[in-house]
């Protein structure tokens, strides 16, 4: 299956099942505490990953993400970005213009943005942890790029799964991304219908019962 497919089959979920997907196949993915900094759409796509530290020395640096955003060379990346420090800014909009123009689909970052309203002017989806007005310059660098980064104590590899969206982001392996999928149209279906149910008189008890959920998971449930 190409990976324009793919990625339009996660499109058409969502975090809380794409999440409960995981859940059931016992793999990490799901974080906390990285939803989105304005009213941003869902971003799908797959990892760009980069590493942040704290500039230790007064030697002069290429501004930290710019280097990775000028050697996207598809339509399909999310920057995922992690290292952040407390306090300081390690997104602003100058580079959410740059990533506009690469066609990046968006940045995951396990830290904070400044000059939020400028990737919100021009649309550019932004998740993270806060934001701040304090710059990087000088306080923070990019120490590697396309290499596993930790982001909320999962770890991400270059060219994973990335989806996010208001209920936070999460973050499939690529070796097991037909897998969730399958899972999570599985999911998605059985819910749908749990849905139904109630809407159509059914008790909730029933309905959110242990077992209807655990047979999601079974190929009776497709």
């Amino acid at each position: 299956m190409t990976t324009a497919s793919l990625l339009k089959r996660l499109q058409a979920l969502d975090t809380n099942t794409v999440s409960d997907a995981l859940d059931f196949l016992g793999l990490p993915g799901a974080t906390y505490g990285l939803r989105p900094l304005w009213d941003c759409p869902k971003v799908v796509g797959l990892a760009s990953t980069i590493q942040l530290g704290p500039k230790t020395d007064a030697k002069p640096t290429v501004h930290l993400i710019s280097p990775v955003i000028a050697e996207v060379e598809s339509d399909d990346r999310v920057l995922v970005i992690s290292g952040g420090v407390d306090g300081i800014s390690c997104w602003g909009d100058i580079l959410a213009n740059a990533a506009v123009a690469k066609k990046v689909r968006g940045s995951v970052i396990d830290g904070l943005s400044r000059d939020i309203e400028g990737s919100e002017s021009i649309g550019y989806p932004v998740y993270g942890k806060g934001v701040t007005m304090i710059s990087a310059r000088n306080r923070v660098i990019q120490t590697g790029s396309g290499e596993p980064v930790v982001m909320a104590g999962v770890t991400v590899a270059q060219d994973d799964f990335v989806i996010a969206d208001r209920c936070g982001a999460v973050f499939v392996p690529a070796a097991r991304i037909e897998e969730v999928l399958d899972l999570g149209e599985r999911i998605a279906r059985r819910q749908d219908g749990m849905v139904q149910a109630v809407r159509a008189g059914r008790s909730v008890a029933d309905v959110m019962h242990d077992k209807e959920f655990e047979a999601i998971n079974t190929k009776a449930s497709q």
